[in-house]
């Protein structure tokens, strides 16, 4: 059985595929999460907890004995990156039907729904992944007390063909369905995510299923969970001490608060690493922070050591000799262009300096513990076992890379968070009395500004590249290309609804709208899995409309499976196509650009006073050279910047900052003009992507 160390501040039962057991044992939960590999599987418990009734995340294989003996009042099962014809699909107990006990079905768990009452599920043409506005039955009693239209988000390519027996449609969006529903037995499926922040209305569906149809009183208490968190760091230190690589960010900052409280001082071990990939003038701004706070830090000054660092890589399964051993020594990280070989170097080359540390003070490496700021949300995408047994990774996170997975088997790590999300930390920071300038800060991954660089020595193009160009224009372009009858058109018809198209003829009837897509790659999430696709930019004369870039940006990758970022590009029109990059690695220059970059955007951000208006804004470098004249005959040697400014409060989904809405255009306008002043800069871009498609941050 997995347990998570949750909100109500009670230390609970862990038993994860490793037999391990922790400090003490639960109440018995009144909801069970079987959970089939969803992102988003966390963020249902969090939701449940939310209304006061407890529950526990469980594997999908639990069986009718273990559930019986759970004493659970109701089931919700989660959304997972399979198809329930997979041959790897994830296998579960069929007798859970059996049971009498309400059912909710998400995502994948609604396709489980439907295939054991004999329906059929069918993949689409067209991926659901984004923010859809779907109609509800509201009579039905899991959507009482909403209106009949509801914004929600859809994460999967697969939908309900046929509606099994027993059960009726209590849903749809156009011909899908987006819902379905057996009240006399009080089982529902949802296509969409009601856990998420981009279903406004999640929350009182869960409440309705839970309070109304499963009949749970929210008598659940919560337990301060800084007490938990202290209890959990005092059990597992003992009398060693922790070494606490503190970034100065919110989460290395808020755990060092609560070691600070929790143990003696001379217990605790606070290092900043400078390691080269940090924001201008950070270190010294970290320092001078925490002292202000009362704590001690050793600064380390480590940026040749993360340049020439290296990891173990796993030799090509192909190669015919087989060789051993099964690993071989990465490039130099100054030498990678592959993002996730650019974050599990950096993961290992911190564990190597922590190494150097307790070695330069002489300590005794066996009563030592590694700290770590190790949020929720790090574990999901990473796929930790610690939190789902079936999930994609979408993006290792330096936190959570081979080596510290090794230390934390061998119960050497100290992560008082790891069940907690970002503004959980932010709140329990100032119950810690952090200043607000740490407590407020936007979240810095701890790899910083090395995987805002996008690097690369060749263009991505494959063989799809042309026709995913052709297909970004017809839908950028409708109106015009309706009148060519052009051979893809059907390609667009058949996945875009009436009102879709509709739209898409007017807004190519009234602006002058370009697309071009770019020759390299982003991560994104799509269907609960990692996608590594292009980025198209869209280019217009005159003053752009947003909100019709971002009914396009919403489109575009409905349409092309193969595109998960979209960006508008300031300036001019881009007449050429791309098809050349600028070389881009990890050397000092490109660094130094973009974090001059970096530090003239957010200044811009703080001094307009539209900090806290965001959540987030990730300032990234694309080897991007555009208009370099006729023919292409200058060199490709410039790059290209993206603002990424992004709202949300899970930080698993979310919304760009819309600007006009969020940011006053003027104040983007501005961060523009500063950054096209900056030697080597080619254009502007403004990602334009909710959270799926595209993740946060780029790489």
């Amino acid at each position: 059985m997995v347990c998570g160390k949750e909100e109500d501040g009670v230390v609970d039962m862990v038993m994860e595929g490793n037999g391990e057991v922790d400090k003490a044992v639960s109440p018995p939960p009144q909801v069970l999460i079987l959970d089939i590999g969803s992102q988003y599987s966390k963020l249902i418990d969090r939701k449940v907890r939310d209304l006061n009734i407890y529950s526990e995340i469980v594997p999908i294989t639990t069986t009718v004995e273990e559930i019986t003996e759970s004493r659970a009042k109701a089931i919700i099962m989660s959304g997972g990156p399979n198809s329930v014809y997979a041959e790897d699909a994830p296998v579960y107990d069929k007798r859970i039907f059996t049971l009498g006990l309400p059912i909710l079905g998400i995502c994948y768990g609604m396709h489980v729904i439907n295939k054991e009452f004999g329906g059929s599920v069918a993949k689409l043409d067209a991926r659901e992944d984004g923010e859809y506005i779907v109609d509800v039955e509201s009579r039905s009693r899991l959507f009482r007390g909403l209106d009949r239209k509801q914004s929600v988000l859809l994460t999967h390519g697969d939908s309900v063909s046929r509606v099994g027996d027993g059960l009726v449609p209590i849903g749809s969006s156009g011909d899908i369905i987006t819902a379905i529903a057996n009240e006399s037995l009080n089982i529902y499926g949802l296509q969409f995510h009601p856990e998420v922040d981009l279903t406004p209305g999640g929350r009182t569906m869960l409440k309705n299923f839970l309070c109304d149809i499963a009949n749970i009183p929210p008598t659940y208490t919560i337990r301060s969970r800084e007490a938990q968190c202290i209890e959990y760091i005092q059990d597992s230190v003992k009398n060693n001490k922790v070494l606490m690589l503190l970034s100065g960010g919110v989460d290395s900052t808020v755990c060092t608060a609560l070691l600070k409280k929790a143990l003696r001082e001379d217990q605790i071990i606070a290092v900043h690493v400078d390691n080269g990939f940090l924001r201008k003038n950070e270190s010294d701004a970290v320092e001078l922070s925490l002292a202000n706070f009362g704590l001690k830090i050793l600064v380390v000054r480590a940026a040749n050591v993360f340049y020439v660092g290296t990891t173990n890589i796993p030799l090509d399964p192909q190669n015919p000799a087989k060789a051993v051993p099964s690993t071989t020594t990465s490039k130099q990280l100054s030498f990678v262009s592959e993002p996730e070989e650019k974050r599990k170097i950096i993961g290992d080359v911190f564990m190597h300096v922590a190494e150097s540390v307790i070695s330069s003070l002489n300590l005794n490496p066996e009563e030592v513990l590694l700290g770590q700021g190790t949020l929720r949300p790090d574990l999901i995408e990473s796929a930790s076992h610690l939190v789902s047994g079936k999930a994609d990774t979408i993006k290792t996170h330096h936190n959570d890379s081979g080596l510290v997975r090794k230390l934390r088997d061998l119960g050497r790590v100290v992560e008082p968070l790891k069940d907690f999300h970002k503004d959980e930390v932010r709140t329990l920071g100032r119950d810690l009395g952090l200043l607000p300038e740490l407590v407020d800060r936007h979240p810095f991954p701890g790899p910083g500004l090395a995987i805002r660089v996008l690097c690369a020595l060749e263009p991505y193009m494959e063989s799809d590249f042309a026709e995913t160009q052709v297909l970004v224009r017809l839908i950028v372009e409708y109106h015009s290309m309706v009148q060519k009858s052009h051979a893809l058109l059907n390609r667009v018809d058949s996945v875009c609804n009436e009102d879709e198209k509709k739209k898409l003829m007017s807004i190519s009837s009234r602006q002058h709208l370009r697309s071009t897509l770019l020759p390299i790659r982003s991560v994104g999430v799509q269907g609960d899995k990692r996608s590594y696709s292009y980025v198209s930019a869209i280019s217009c004369d005159g003053t752009p409309d947003w909100g019709d870039l971002m009914f396009l940006a919403r489109v575009i990758p409905k349409v092309c499976h193969s595109v998960n970022r979209i960006c508008y590009l300031f300036g001019d029109v881009a007449k050429e196509p791309i098809t050349e990059i600028t070389p881009t690695l990890l050397t000092p220059d490109v660094l130094t650009t973009l974090r001059e970059c970096d530090n003239l955007a957010h200044t811009v951000l703080h001094e307009s006073g539209c900090t806290k208006k965001i959540s987030q804004m990730p300032v990234v470098l694309i080897p991007i050279h555009f208009e370099r004249g006729p023919l292409n005959r200058n060199p490709s040697c410039q790059r290209s910047v993206v603002l990424r400014p992004f709202v949300t409060n899970d930080f698993m989904t979310g919304t760009p900052a819309i600007p006009g809405r969020h940011i006053p255009v003027e104040v983007v306008n501005k961060m523009c003009q500063k950054i096209e002043n900056v030697p080597g800069i080619s254009r502007v871009l403004y990602d334009l992507t909710s959270k799926p498609p595209g993740t946060t941050e780029w790489e």
